[in-house]
């Protein structure tokens, strides 16, 4: 069976902690966010019960949701300390293309297709940019790319299918409707499990060559899926306002959620460009609001972002999340100045 979480730190996380923060990863496009992998929990509230909600059940209207009111609240409102977890079959057979797209609109469209031709078959779709490209050329160029001449656009497709399916055949036949609609110009699919891992190693190379690199100001955003096209365009535009940077933007477009990261010109250094910080976190946040989107997709909100909740949250949500917090944890003992700002503060 498969617990199908897939994020950047899985090497290090644990169940407490991807819960507590409602991870996301590249796999949520048909499994869902950890909220939605998890049955049931047990947890040590802050007045010292335990709340023993290990049930596994699909349906219960029993009062109010406790275990998604948990999940994803960052150890503000008690510590997680056993799960019930779901767990689904292992794929028969897995298949990973890289396909060059014209730009965004046409990697949506190209993921509609997949989606009506593979179903629930798509277990991944990530957009890519040139710039993630050349940045692990500059950072690792030992690191082997798929691509001779670096593609402006191209995601990654990963599929698993059930017993009798062909995953080769099946992206190859993607591949060939989407070059017959104009929204491909090349790809490859991979032709080994060797081939397909090194496909993924370019996808999760990128944020280690950003960090390398050093960026001005970083962003985890999400948007609606039809808005991602015009944003990427608008915030280009915005930021090149701003001055000569350099954006690498990726991320998982199959559940909107882009990683848009600002960078300084080549031969410059990001304390160069420190003071431009705010101004290119605000630019891209005011964006990304106005186009119903969220300035926080799966990073959470810790103690960096708690400005940024009090300035584009709902009025309403968070006064009732800080009845929430003061009523379950009154001394302000879970994760302090987490989430929420501490009173005195």
């Amino acid at each position: 069976r498969l617990f199908p979480l897939n994020i950047a730190a899985k090497g290090s996380a644990r169940i407490g902690g991807m819960l507590a923060t409602n991870a996301g990863g590249v796999n949520v496009l048909r499994y869902g966010t950890a909220r939605d992998l998890c049955l049931g929990l047990e947890v040590v509230l802050p007045d010292g019960q335990i709340w023993h909600g290990l049930k596994r059940l699909r349906k219960d209207n029993t009062g109010y949701d406790l275990r998604n009111l948990l999940i994803g609240a960052e150890g503000t409102l008690g510590v997680i300390t056993a799960a019930a977890l779901k767990l689904y079959p292992i794929p028969a057979g897995e298949g990973t293309a890289l396909m060059q797209v014209q730009g965004p609109q046409a990697a949506l469209e190209l993921l509609a297709l997949a989606s009506a031709t593979l179903g629930e078959g798509v277990s991944a779709f990530e957009l890519m940019h040139k710039a993630g490209l050349e940045f692990l050329t500059e950072t690792m160029p030992d690191l082997r790319l798929p691509f001779q001449n670096l593609p402006e656009w191209f995601v990654l497709i990963d599929i698993g299918l059930v017993r009798g399916l062909n995953p080769q055949a099946a992206l190859t036949e993607l591949f060939e409707a989407a070059l017959q609609a104009g929204l491909v110009s090349d790809g490859m699919i991979a032709q080994s499990e060797a081939q397909r891992q090194d496909f993924w190693q370019v996808r999760e190379s990128i944020p280690e060559a950003n960090r390398r690199i050093g960026s001005v100001s970083s962003h985890d955003i999400s948007l609606p899926l039809s808005a991602i096209p015009e944003f990427i365009v608008t915030a280009g535009k915005a930021i090149a306002a701003l001055g000569d940077f350099r954006i690498n933007c990726f991320g998982h477009l199959g559940d909107g959620n882009l990683h848009y990261n600002v960078f300084a010109p080549k031969g410059h250094s990001r304390e160069e460009y420190a003071d431009l910080c705010d101004r290119i976190k605000r630019t891209v946040h005011d964006l990304v609001q106005a186009a119903g989107g969220s300035f926080s997709a799966e990073h959470g909100i810790g103690r960096m972002k708690v400005g940024e909740l009090e300035r584009y949250g709902d009025a309403a949500k968070l006064s009732a999340m800080r009845a929430i917090k003061a009523a379950l944890d009154p001394k302000m003992i879970m994760n302090p100045g987490a989430v929420l700002r501490l009173p005195d503060q």
